[in-house]
């Protein structure tokens, strides 16, 4: 019996454009709603879906323990996946760790690095209007040491008013005892772009950098080694993969820093008189059943973003980022946050969060959809926010997005705007 192959795309875009790509997603053909939160998770193309369900109707065994053709098959398609990721991010298979999501990454690195390579007094600079999933960890760390009598020092950097990390503020607040500087290269509510290119060669090279990818992975070229990042994390599900699978990056240089993660079965961790020693990597940092049918989900999403070409797909949300900025922005009322609409030049990634006065973002949210427009509404898992006061409606696009799917959406806050303006003039 053949051992499982490849599931190749069963359907392929006969043209390039919004129409074609669409009909990759089975889930949008009888939608009568228009989906605008691809930043909380995108829609999944119909090969994904096919190799998900392919593991589970045919040849379902577990990766790396049997020697027997379905076990092996899937060890070998496991492998060409990681090394297809890998390529993906300009990386090595070896500094590409499997996770259950970016959450998961995260917190990877802070108790496989972490718990071990920090000494009392160190720092780690953060971004507190970050996603939580990019915070907590390290204040988790912080609250672990101190038990062990480890002080660890969290310094919070600002945020420009382009939503970008302000590179002046992190230089001004690096120190000698400076351990990692986390950061998110797409940010998730600001949509703003964050590369730290400003403080190349003006850091201690023993400083690491940890990239949230969350929201970049999928959306625009990322190469991990122009970055110049240490760690980097990505969530599977926000670039057409399927949830509860993500990826970490480690870079070879910090190996040697990195202590097993969830050491157990087919941890590759051995036992001796010191006590467990850890296997090479990534091994160190995968114990236990892997996700198989996730890993193959990302696969094959790693193929469709290929098939479609990630400069494709990065240039159809900028125009759609410019058409929503150039249509919210005169609106009576639209405030719009922090991000490429306050940026010098005209840049877009696919995500713009506004206000609309007279209207709390969670009614509007409610409104929107009642009239078939599919938004993400309140405080967008920012930890340090201030309440209601702080919420707000966030537009996310992607490549299933059309130009009318926005000029529609636009009309709409457009005849609600207009009314709540009407109604605070006769109040």
């Amino acid at each position: 019996m053949r051992s499982p192959a490849p599931c190749p795309p069963s359907v392929r875009p006969a043209a390039v454009g919004p129409a074609a790509w669409r009909a990759l997603f089975p889930a949008l053909a009888e939608a009568g709603e228009v989906y605008l939160d691809s930043a909380a998770t995108t829609q999944k193309p119909l090969p994904v879906i096919e190799a998900i369900d392919r593991y589970h109707r045919h040849h379902t065994a577990n990766a790396g323990r049997g020697t027997y053709p379905w076990a092996t098959g899937w060890t070998r398609e496991l492998a060409r996946v990681r090394e297809r990721t890998a390529d993906f991010l300009g990386a090595s298979a070896e500094e590409i760790v499997f996770t259950a999501g970016a959450t998961a990454g995260l917190n990877a690195v802070a108790l496989s690095w972490g718990l071990a390579a920090l000494d009392d007094g160190d720092e780690i600079l953060y971004s507190p209007r970050d996603h939580a999933s990019a915070v907590y960890p390290w204040r988790q760390l912080q609250a672990t040491l101190a038990r062990f009598g480890r002080r660890l020092r969290l310094v919070p950097y600002r945020v420009t008013a382009y939503g970008e990390a302000d590179t002046a503020d992190i230089l001004a607040k690096v120190t000698g005892r400076t351990r990692l500087i986390a950061v998110t290269h797409l940010h998730h509510v600001f949509g703003a772009l964050t590369t730290l290119e400003e403080l190349r060669g003006r850091l201690d090279p023993r400083v690491l950098l940890c990239f949230d990818c969350s929201q970049s992975g999928g959306h625009l070229p990322v190469d991990v080694g122009e970055l110049g990042a240490d760690f980097a994390v990505l969530a599977a599900h926000k670039m057409f993969g399927a949830p509860g699978t993500g990826v970490l990056y480690c870079r070879r240089r910090v190996h040697d820093q990195l202590t097993a993660f969830l050491p157990g079965g087919n941890s590759g961790v051995t036992v001796d008189d010191s006590g467990l020693r850890p296997a090479a990597m990534p091994e160190r940092m995968e114990g236990g059943t892997p996700n198989i049918p996730g890993i193959l989900a990302l696969g094959a999403a790693l193929d469709v973003l290929d098939d479609i070409g990630r400069a494709a797909v990065a240039e159809h949300n900028r125009v759609l980022t410019r058409q929503l900025i150039e249509g919210l922005r005169p609106l009576p009322g639209v405030e719009l946050l922090p991000g490429p609409a306050h940026a010098a030049c005209e840049t877009g990634y696919g995500i713009v969060s506004f206000t609309l006065a007279g209207i709390a973002a969670a009614d509007l949210g409610f409104v929107l959809a009642e009239l078939g427009f599919l938004v993400r509404t309140g405080a967008h898992c920012v930890p340090d926010h201030g309440g209601a006061d702080d919420d707000s409606v966030r537009v996310s696009t992607h490549v299933y997005t059309g130009a009318d799917d926005v000029d529609r959406f636009v009309r709409c806050v457009a005849t609600l705007a207009t009314e709540l303006a009407t109604t605070r003039e006769v109040r």
